[in-house]
């Protein structure tokens, strides 16, 4: 046994310059696993054993398949998991880069720097040591382990251990070029050409992108195709093409994809270079040939046909539309709207988008503005997507397939600088406020004025108050005029679109559990210098009275302003003596009658309810109004249903729901007590889940 380890003269050197947190490579059945030296000494007291055994954490591969946690004889010598502990001796080991001191001291250091490191990384690092890995060298792919992961200046690198050549000689590669293992057999099946028609392909995608470096051969795959990799026959992962192009040392056209799962290895970057853009873990660089078409979104008639009778797919191959089409009501709402395979279609975390578009469009005017404003590049290139490739289908076959919708979050993407819009959920006004404000540019629908301060600008009012124990069941009403009070917030004009979101703190906690819908909602009170009218006798009102209106004997809704005679009577009770009043402005036009009450009458301004978006559990629907009649209700649901699994598509599906109608006319004691899991149809998602109303005014909706 001495003698045989004396013939190992190498090794044994190596053995005897080790230290505890090397990592080496053990033998296990016929096969070397990664590991890390834990203990190096005796394990029991017996001649016939070697006098130093060295106990090793096992990693990656071989996690799970060793002896013990270890501990040996009932003598803990080192922590780890069970069954990942292991004591062999020096021949059962081949050691990592330990030929040298001066090595086994760099490996030392690098590993207190790397784990570190790695614990402040741990959750955002795709590859870990242990992991089979695959790189290229000399335009040829080669595979290995990884070993040693560390930072050299702002990147970092994986150590390699090749399952070719040296085994004691490592190959430093940068994170972002190295190829995770379940990536690899996508890779190896287009490197060997198993299949003489791929190979043909292959070639002919090569030259084709020789020629024409923007464009894939036959496939027509470019920038912002949406594709598939097959790392097997049952197990595509998608994504989207961010770049084309060739790589340094790298003949064939290659591909930078985005995908929708964190299982790249990049955020866009090859050796140091930025590429294109994305979420860390999400980038990855493949051959161009390696990537599919997304079949998902190759047809729109593929997509409705097995939905709806094959003659109504003819010519929907091509999803925009040029012909600008008004919007949709009454009957005319219902043919082209209504049923399975209607409405937008959702895909990848777009339902705050597709509600959005489809409570804004589908049936009302009022910001048909941004569609036509002048833009210039390239900003209208989100326009024309917009108006001929959503809005317009739409409008004119009631239906708009999810690659559109893509195609908008893909620019919104590159716009924004923000890579989160093609993939990540958003809300709805984050989405609002990049289209109109950043990209469009359209004047911010809402103009305010708090007392004493600087005008203030924005395109969604979002209602901030205190927790009020007597709105039991408020309604929008209730709750914009207690915002504006609380604020001492005030409207300078008449807004074409009021969007309002709904009091709540994240997309789970809600202040109220219901909401009574205001089908019209009166802002003359809320306007800066306009004339109001008294509450009591409806002669111009003069002054108004912030402590009336919390004070229950008045009616719940209101602002309480009045004139000067009522306000006289009305503070002479000694409740409300100590009220401060607040002197009104109104235009010289308008004085104070001197003859008669009522003679001095004010115009109301309203504005009606469109649409409705509620949300429950991070999923948005749109309720919209397409007709003037109570009962005249639509829901929309871009994910209502999926046909297939990972690889199929979802069903939009747009539904009347006239059962709205029954709890709009219902009296507040009774709706307060109703149960909402016993309300009809889907009008609990319209009073229990709603997270943000619609208004328009039918005089400005022209002019904004």
């Amino acid at each position: 046994m001495r003698l045989h380890y004396f013939l190992q003269k190498t090794d044994l050197d190596n053995a005897l310059q080790i230290n505890v947190g090397q990592q080496v490579m053990v033998q296990l059945d016929q096969r070397r696993v990664p590991g890390t030296i834990r203990y190096i000494g005796k394990i029991q007291n017996s001649t016939l054993l070697p006098a130093v055994y060295f106990g090793v954490e096992l990693q990656g591969p071989g996690e799970g398949q060793g002896r013990n946690d270890g501990s040996y004889g009932g003598i803990q010598h080192f922590k780890c998991e069970k069954k990942c502990g292991l004591f062999v001796p020096f021949d059962k080991l081949q050691f990592v880069n330990a030929t040298k001191k001066c090595q086994k001291k760099e490996l030392a250091a690098t590993e207190r720097r790397v784990k570190k490191e790695m614990v402040q990384h741990e959750d955002t690092l795709p590859v870990k040591p242990g992991d089979k890995v695959g790189f290229y060298m000399c335009e040829t792919l080669q595979q290995g382990t990884a070993l040693i992961i560390n930072k050299e200046g702002p990147q970092w690198i994986v150590e390699v251990s090749p399952d070719e050549g040296p085994k004691d000689e490592l190959v430093k590669i940068p994170m972002d070029a190295v190829i995770k293992e379940d990536l690899l057999s996508a890779v190896l099946e287009s490197d060997s050409g198993l299949e003489q028609g791929s190979a043909i392909h292959n070639e002919k995608a090569a030259i084709s992108g020789e020629q024409d470096i923007g464009r894939a051969s036959s496939s027509t795959l470019g920038v912002n195709s949406m594709v598939q990799i097959f790392l097997d026959k049952e197990s595509p992962i998608s994504g989207i093409i961010r770049w084309i192009g060739f790589l340094p040392n790298n003949k064939p056209v290659m591909a930078g994809v985005e995908l929708d799962e964190d299982k790249g290895v990049t955020n866009g970057t090859f050796f140091g270079k930025q590429y294109f853009s994305c979420p860390p873990q999400r980038g990855i660089f493949v051959k161009l040939q390696c990537c599919q078409p997304d079949v998902r979104f190759q047809s729109v008639a593929a997509t409705l046909c097995p939905e709806l009778d094959p003659s109504s797919c003819n010519g929907l191959e091509s999803s925009t539309v040029l012909e600008n089409s008004p919007p949709l009501r009454n009957g005319l709402a219902v043919d082209v709207l209504q049923g399975r395979m209607k409405g937008i279609q959702g895909h990848c975390n777009s339902c705050y988008m597709d509600a959005a578009l489809f409570s804004l469009f589908s049936c009302t005017s009022v910001l048909d503005s941004m569609l036509f404003k002048p833009s210039q590049p390239p900003d209208d290139r989100i326009q024309m997507i917009l108006r001929n490739e959503i809005v317009n289908p739409l409008r004119r076959r009631g239906f708009v397939p999810a690659k559109s919708v893509m195609k908008l979050r893909h620019q919104l993407t590159e716009e924004s600088q923000c890579p989160s819009f093609s993939t990540a959920e958003k809300d709805p006004e984050e989405f609002l406020s990049l289209i109109m404000h950043h990209i469009l540019r359209i004047e911010p629908l809402l103009k305010l004025q708090s007392r004493g301060h600087k005008e203030q600008e924005c395109y969604c009012y979002q209602i901030f108050m205190e927790k009020q124990e007597e709105l039991v069941l408020p309604d929008v009403q209730q709750l914009l005029e207690h915002s504006f009070l609380s604020a001492d917030l005030k409207l300078l004009e008449i807004p074409s679109c009021f969007i309002i979101q709904m009091p709540r703190f994240g997309k789970d906690y809600k202040m109220f559990s219901k909401i009574t819908p205001s089908l019209e909602l009166n802002i003359t009170d809320l306007l800066f210098d306009s004339p109001r009218e008294c509450i009591i006798c409806g002669d111009l009102a003069t002054y108004e009275c912030a402590e009336c209106f919390r004070d229950r004997t008045f009616a719940a809704t209101g602002l309480k302003q009045y004139c000067d005679q009522c306000s006289a009577q009305t503070h002479m009770h000694y409740r409300r003596r100590m009220h401060k009043l607040q002197e009104l402005k109104y235009p010289a036009e308008f004085q104070p009658s001197t003859r008669h009450r009522g003679s001095s009458r004010v115009p109301r301004e309203t504005m009606e309810l469109f649409a409705v978006l509620c949300i429950e559990t991070s999923h948005y629907v749109s309720f919209v109004k397409y007709g003037p009649k109570k009962e005249h209700w639509m829901f929309f649901d871009s994910m209502a249903d999926r046909h297939g699994d990972e690889n199929g598509y979802n069903i939009p599906t747009v539904t009347l729901c006239p059962e709205v109608a029954k709890y709009l006319e219902s009296p507040i004691a009774d709706l307060a007590v109703q149960r909402p899991r016993e309300m009809d149809g889907v009008a609990k998602r319209l009073f229990c889940d709603a997270y943000m109303y619609l208004y328009q005014s039918r005089k400005m909706a022209l002019y904004k």
